[in-house]
């Protein structure tokens, strides 16, 4: 299988790691985390990058592109920890390019793929844990009018964010509807995350909602493995530049009067950090390869990388911290903020034991023996 990237894919990544690098340092993301963890200034310039169109199609004013130019931006959105929830993004362009009325689709891809718009997805609820099939929010119908109800918790930049994508139940089925934040019963309650991001309690009470799908159930399922997908990327990224920081700081550091990179016993260290660095690297590709194949195929491919990156994570994560020492725990220092994104990417979109318990319930007979 060739895993070379293409010239189109190389200049993208190119592009946003400028970007990154110039436009999105430490001093910058603090001070974005200081004023509550959204910017729409850096929103709006990952836009004018075309990056919020990269899953609308060009009719729509988007760049049309698949899952590997997704993954290739990830990685290096990661590689700066930027705090502005572009995943979201690219699960609000797939669903809405592929299961939106073509109203919807008039009225809001122009506006994703601008940056004028920010929709985010609004599903998970206290009793649900990451089962997201568990729903209690409610769908009414009403002269061609439909008010929703629920209470969504965590919702990334939910008191930021113009609208949103809410799974709802209709007699006993889920389906997925669109809520404008400036709706009447509309509530959001927005509050800092551990990484230093933004999100939000949102509650919709009666609230104005454009169906989106009464397939919702299918819908939802593919957004999260979208955002599966992105949030491997985006970890890989993460980890690469955490590992990059540890051994710039070993190559420094000193101790008996010679660089703590020249101890046996912490290269060996350094090189199993490498190892999973390139075990979630392939699980990754992996990931955003299968975003395409058919649903159960995709949802077993997804729940695998899942758990491989969440081993990865911690192990690269605790053992910068370590070889860090006392430093690698301050505010002040940047493998800190690393090591907490690492830690939220963890649980993000279900945590390493549920996953593993996903690869378990999703394996057939055989349970991977082939006869």
């Amino acid at each position: 299988m060739n895993f070379d990237f293409t010239d189109d894919q190389e200049q993208l990544r190119d592009a946003v790691r400028k970007w990154v690098d110039k436009g999105y340092n430490f001093e910058r993301r603090r001070s974005i985390a200081k004023a509550g963890g959204f910017s729409r200034e850096a929103y709006g310039q990952l836009a004018e990058l075309g990056l919020a169109g990269l899953y609308i199609p060009e009719a729509q004013g988007g760049l049309g592109m698949g899952p590997v130019e997704g993954m290739v931006v990830m990685e290096e959105l990661g590689r700066g920890i930027v705090l502005e929830p572009f995943a979201q993004t690219l699960m609000a362009g797939a669903v809405l390019s592929g299961y939106a009325p073509e109203a919807v689709q008039a009225a809001w891809l122009p506006k994703i793929a601008s940056g004028e718009s920010l929709v985010v997805l609004a599903y998970q609820e206290r009793a649900a844990r990451y089962k997201f099939e568990i729903c209690e929010a409610k769908a009414t119908l009403a002269q061609d009018t439909w008010a929703l109800s629920a209470t969504k918790s965590i919702v990334h930049a939910g008191d930021q964010a113009d609208a949103f994508m809410v799974p709802a139940m209709i007699n006993g089925k889920m389906a997925l509807f669109l809520v404008e934040r400036t709706a009447a019963g509309v509530a959001t309650r927005g509050y800092g995350t551990q990484d230093g991001g933004r999100a939000a309690e949102v509650t919709f009470k009666e609230a104005l909602a454009s169906l989106i799908t009464l397939e919702g159930l299918t819908a939802l399922a593919h957004a999260i493995d979208i955002g599966i997908a992105a949030s491997c990327a985006e970890a890989v990224g993460v980890m690469d530049k955490t590992l990059s920081i540890t051994v710039e700081y070993m190559n420094t550091r000193k101790q008996f009067g010679v660089a703590i990179s020249s101890f046996q016993a912490l290269r060996h260290r350094v090189a199993d950090m490498k190892m999973q660095l390139e075990l979630a690297r392939s699980m990754s590709y992996y990931a955003s390869l299968k975003l395409n194949a058919p649903a159960e195929e995709r949802r077993r491919a997804l729940a695998r990388a899942k758990y491989q990156l969440g081993v990865s994570m911690r192990f690269v994560g605790q053992q910068a911290v370590q070889l860090h020492g006392g430093i690698g725990v301050t505010d002040e220092y940047i493998v800190s903020h690393y090591f907490k994104k690492l830690t939220q990417l963890e649980m993000t979109f279900g945590d390493t034991l549920h996953h593993l318990g996903e690869v378990s319930r999703q394996m057939q007979d055989t349970a991977g023996v082939f006869a």
